[in-house]
């Protein structure tokens, strides 16, 4: 089971969930189910509106589940993603600090997901 805790400027306190074990639910999903603001547009990953910034509350636990190749040409775009990173993922299972919530899925890992609540991460 995850526990995903949700944090960001246009809530008036963090939120936690729990992701259930096995379920493919998307972060963004798991928000909208909850009633927590992510703002998005589009769900597929081509807009970036939905970025979210994700710390692991225990960093020997982190799972680097596939990033998209929507999802890396969008990260790359909005300047939150460098080839490094994705060689990290790719290579050495080291996910990157930032996502997109329509695209990241939570797995048996403990997570802080941190968002503006502006598309795109915008402030």
């Amino acid at each position: 089971m995850a526990i995903i805790t949700f944090t960001s400027p246009q809530m008036h306190k963090d939120k936690t969930v729990y992701g259930v074990a096995g379920d493919t639910k998307t972060i963004l999903a798991l928000a909208e189910d909850n009633r927590i603001p992510i703002p998005f547009d589009c769900r597929d990953g081509n807009c970036g509106s939905c970025l979210i910034e994700v710390s692991y509350d225990n960093p020997a636990d982190k799972k680097a589940i596939m990033l998209t190749d929507k999802e890396k040409q969008k990260l790359k775009e909005l300047g939150k993603l460098t080839q490094q990173e994705i060689d990290d993922a790719e290579v050495r299972d080291m996910p990157p600090r930032y996502r997109l919530a329509c695209q990241f899925i939570a797995r048996d890992e403990d997570v802080t997901v941190s968002f503006s609540g502006m598309p795109g991460g915008s402030d």
